[in-house]
């Protein structure tokens, strides 16, 4: 418990400091509950509770209509009543009498001059929403509506205009008051048909809907993502039709409304997205890296469809191609899902997983014509992400069945085997492999080299198709076939370079067996819907499109290139499977120039991100993605290239190929000699620090709740080594005999200020441990990250029972030795409870 002197407990508050009653202000009450944060003081309680929450970033109250978060039980009513007032809210009273009546027709007089003032109900709604603290757009949007007033003010118009569609701040509340009109002329932000986004209500459910379930009590709503699986709830009329109903990641590529828009959007600057769906506020292209930067002029956002079975027919064609197949003989009780639960799971793995790992192709994939065994994969995985374990594991062994036939065929040929083969195969060692079972590792490793011969021999066809065309460029069709191919080698590429990452395996596939092969385009083009090939042609003349060893040399001259966020996805594993390989070798300690070429590369890799290609794809997943999910991927495995060049974990990794909770503990802690205290390792937990900091930042709960299904499972893979490094950091400097220099303690302050004084129970080295343990295991897709959060809660355990053997645990509201030591100042002690 916090037993700072600066934060009264609350029974001593209200005599601490006893008020002048010639002082004091009539009808003001005295501010006796003062922040634990800062020096501000409020009259009542819940108001502290409600600043308070600005210094810890939480956001306890949801919508269950479309996920948007507050501070504050009032401000999520009132986006109720605002946003969804059409689909079963309640207009606010305040809004209702600001609405004008109809007057009878009266002639029209000279407008009396208007008073250029700001709204002072604007300011107050701000303030609310954000809590005093009003971040750029939020500013930027305040002035933009200044601007409006004023312009409107000196032009003095006579015909008053119709009340403009009610604009709308980045959390969907109403932001402005409308009863100024806005000129044409002045229109720095597009003024859209915000009514025709808005669903109508849906009658009948639909196969991919999304349902929020609500976990936690009154107070603090977490919304959790579940999928209707077997039962389909009947959607009440009141209510909006969920997630992937309302915004066009699982309908069409482009609303109603912005069809309408389309040519007539003006060029307005920057957008303010949204974290569920940021391009309807925005036009393109964007960056893939932040969708708030347009590099381009106006042009309509899109997001691709989810595929689904359109009738009965189709599905029923489905059902009997694969009953032909007789898989029943090899997997008990296997039965395919009823058209509704395949239409989810096929919506769930475009929605939630293809955008990690872009190599099919959405808009030519059509679920009756996909052969058996790739769409049993992809069923299989929407199925996880269905919460639907058990039809998810059927449809996997059902589709391992039907690529092993194909693969004992005596006529079975490498050079020649079918793309759907290697996309399935593929498919089924991704489930495998993070499943969370050893067998299923065993299985793909089992594999891993067949694939990788498959997929050499693919690129072998790729290169003499290109050959034969003799310098011409492709048809539409026949570059649609090539990047597919180029797309599923670079997904097998990054895939076995994380399980190189996660379990230290040997990489199957080198460098030089592709360094010619072009990076792969971007999602705009891939997913470019083409009228006729002279568009196409101009398209792809547009594009920027490099080889890998033109990118590859261009990182290690320093000389950050232009190319696509797949591409940046592809070079980032490259690079980190460089420094494994230098890592490894028996040089690497005297080799001081390979690690400098490596260090510059990485560097120039992180610089280039802001010359990444444009996209008019964007993807609406759940904050913390300010752009594309490849490029929030690309960055976690640049933190950990940064900490393999420091330090090895080599056995944490080995001990995880056998999914065994205990011994994966037991190896974090005998790493503590491979942790040091240095410059260089301060730099390393830099970037430790900017992995928990994005997860502390959101609520270790709220991304315990949402990350399995918006983040990939790159991240937790990514982030097991960082968060060992830094609780063996933390542990080290917490109890080292030597003291702390003031880089490290910066370092450790930062660290500890992520954290509320109530959840630190003993160190922070252990707090560290058990908080990434407990958001693993909160909600979870694939086993292997509940193999991981278990291996940490041990470990945090062990760190403890350490403490206790060493005879080092302090005692209550004592500072660590190594700070004091120091003569760290009151405001840097670490306090600690038991």
């Amino acid at each position: 418990m916090d037993t700072s002197p600066d934060v009264p407990a609350a029974a001593e508050a209200p005599t601490a400091v006893a008020p002048t009653p010639a002082r004091k202000t009539p009808g003001l009450p005295e501010k006796k509950y003062k922040c634990q944060f800062c020096s501000r003081a409020f009259s009542r309680s819940e108001h502290r509770s409600r600043h308070e929450r600005s210094h810890t970033k939480e956001r306890p109250f949801k919508c269950l209509k479309c996920r948007s978060t507050f501070v504050r039980r009032d401000l999520l009513l009132r986006h109720d009543r605002t946003v969804h007032a059409k689909d079963g809210g309640t207009p606010l009273v305040s809004e209702v009498k600001r609405r004008p009546a109809a007057k009878p027709a009266t002639p029209k007089t000279a407008a009396p001059k208007r008073n250029l003032e700001l709204d002072t109900a604007t300011l107050e709604q701000i303030e609310a929403s954000s809590d005093g603290m009003v971040d750029l757009e939020t500013a930027a949007m305040l002035m933009t509506d200044f601007h409006h007033k004023a312009t409107a003010a000196m032009a003095a118009q006579e015909n008053e205009l119709d009340e403009p569609p009610v604009p709308y701040s980045p959390d969907h509340t109403t932001m402005f008051d409308n009863s100024v009109p806005y000129l044409s002329s002045a229109l720095p932000m597009p003024q859209m048909p915000w009514d025709t986004f808005m669903a109508q209500p849906v009658n009948q459910p639909k196969a991919h809907s999304i349902s929020s379930s609500v976990s936690g009590s009154q107070d603090s709503h977490v919304s959790q993502l579940s999928f209707n699986s077997a039962s389909t709830a009947q959607p009440n009329h009141n209510q909006l039709p969920p997630l992937m109903e309302r915004y066009p990641s699982g309908g069409d590529a482009l609303a109603p409304g912005l069809q309408s828009l389309t040519g007539s959007m003006p060029i307005s600057g920057p957008g303010t997205p949204n974290g569920l769906s940021p391009w309807p506020f925005m036009t393109g292209p964007v960056s893939p890296v932040d969708y708030r930067r347009s590099p381009g002029p106006s042009q309509p956002i899109t997001s691709p469809k989810a595929p689904q079975i359109q009738s009965d027919e189709e599905y029923n064609r489905i059902y009997e191609h694969i009953n032909q197949l007789n898989i029943e003989q090899s997997v008990s009780d296997f039965q395919l899902q009823s058209r509704t639960e395949v239409n989810a799971c096929l919506s769930a793995y475009f929605n939630l997983f293809h955008h990690h790992m872009p190599f099919m192709h959405p808009e030519s994939f059509h679920p009756g014509d996909t052969p058996a065994p790739l769409l049993l994969a992809i069923l299989s995985i929407g199925a996880l992400y269905t919460f639907n374990q058990d039809q998810a594991y059927r449809l996997h062994i059902g589709s391992k069945v039907l690529v092993n036939g194909f693969l004992q065929n005596k006529d079975f040929d490498s050079r020649k085997c079918p793309l759907y083969i290697m996309q399935s195969t593929l498919l089924n060692m991704i489930f495998a492999s993070w499943s969370g079972d050893p067998k299923g590792l065993e299985f793909a490793c089992s594999i891993k080299s067949l694939l990788a011969q498959m997929v050499a021999g693919n690129l072998y066809e790729l290169k003499s198709r290109s050959d034969a065309r003799e310098g011409a460029p492709p048809t539409h069709e026949a570059w649609l076939e090539d990047e597919g191919c180029r797309r599923t080698y670079y997904a097998v590429y990054i895939f076995f370079g994380m399980m190189t990452l996660t379990y230290n395996h040997t990489p199957a596939i080198s460098f030089g067996e592709f360094d010619s092969l072009d990076l792969p385009s971007s999602e705009s083009l891939w997913n470019l819907e083409v009228s006729d090939e002279d568009s196409w042609r101009e398209h792809l003349t547009r594009s920027t499109i490099i080889t890998v060893r033109v990118a590859h040399d261009s990182l290690f001259q320093g000389e950050p290139a232009r190319y696509s966020a797949f591409a940046t996805r592809v070079m980032i594993n490259a690079l980190f499977l460089e420094v494994w390989n230098h890592k490894r070798s028996f040089e690497a300690l005297q080799d001081v120039v390979t690690e400098y070429k490596l260090r510059l590369a990485l560097e120039t890799w992180e610089h280039s991100l802001e010359l990444c290609e444009p996209e008019t794809i964007v993807v609406p997943l759940t904050a913390p993605h300010k752009g594309h999910p490849l490029i929030f991927n690309a960055m976690a495995a640049y933190r950990n290239t940064r900490a393999r060049l420091e330090v090895d974990l080599k056995p944490v990794q080995e001990a995880l190929r056998y999914h065994q909770p205990y011994e994966v503990a037991a190896a974090m802690i005998n790493a503590r000699g491979r942790v040091k205290r240095s410059q260089e390792m301060i730099k390393v937990v830099q970037e430790c620090f900017n992995c928990i900091e994005i997860v502390a930042l959101q609520g270790i709960k709220s991304v315990g709740k949402t990350s399995a299904t918006n983040w990939s499972v790159e991240h937790p893979l990514c982030g097991l080594d960082l968060m060992v490094i830094l609780s063996l950091w933390l542990y080290r400097l917490e109890h080292d005999e030597e003291p702390a220099t003031e880089e490290e303690l910066a370092m450790y302050n930062k660290i500890r200020n992520l954290f509320d004084d109530d959840s630190i129970e003993t160190k922070l080295s252990t707090t560290v441990a058990r908080l990434w343990g407990d958001m693993l295991n909160d909600v979870v897709v694939w086993g292997i990250s509940q193999v991981m959060g278990d291996s940490f809660k041990y470990y945090s355990q062990a760190l403890v029972g350490h403490e206790d053997e060493t005879g080092m645990r302090t005692s209550p509201s004592a500072s660590t030795p190594t700070m004091s030591s120091q003569g760290v100042t009151e405001s840097l002690e670490i306090e600690t409870v038991f």
